[in-house]
């Protein structure tokens, strides 16, 4: 039984590690990304869910799954999983490999519309990346950093997503 969080910086590969891991181990995916935020209204920027009712959300989805892999940039929901989670896996990556990665990003049905209305974002995306070295709040490096160093048990630091790396991970 596995059951792994996968968290880092936007277009770090957690959406592409934790689907390879589904599909080669079994298990349901989730992405934070569906429980953090409010659905959205046309004009207004999003806003998060109440935290209550994300964890709500989250703990009914792990109630519900035997084997999953969860992914996404929260350490307030990621506080709430690694209680029952297997390991960890701290997608570490320089600022250009994420940017690189967020410029080849499929389009993601769950998120956006359509391609185009994903990619209308991009600038904002590539902003929100950079300054991940920089903040110093939940999304921020320097969370996530602290997380992975607080974790006591079994964790995996990637800084480099290329396929001979991720297929590493795998067998070890």
């Amino acid at each position: 039984m596995r059951r792994t969080v996968i968290f880092g910086n936007s277009g770090s590969g957690k959406s592409t590690f934790a689907k390879q891991l589904c599909a080669d181990e079994g298990g349901a995916h989730l992405d934070l990304d569906l429980l953090a935020w409010l659905p959205a209204i046309d004009g207004e920027l999003p806003q998060r869910m109440p935290i209550k009712e994300s964890t709500q959300k989250l703990t009914l989805f792990m109630a519900q799954e035997y084997q999953w892999v969860i992914e996404g940039c929260y350490i307030d929901l990621i506080k709430v999983i690694s209680e029952q989670a297997t390991d960890i896996i701290f997608m570490d990556l320089t600022e250009q490999a994420c940017i690189g990665n967020a410029k080849s990003r499929p389009w993601e049905p769950h998120k956006y519309e359509s391609k185009a209305a994903q990619d209308t974002n991009l600038t904002m995306l590539f902003e929100w990346i950079s300054q991940y070295y920089h903040r110093e709040d939940e999304f921020s490096h320097l969370s996530h950093t602290s997380f992975y160093n607080a974790y006591k048990g079994k964790k995996t630091r990637i800084i480099d997503n290329t396929s001979k790396l991720v297929d590493k991970y795998f067998n070890q």
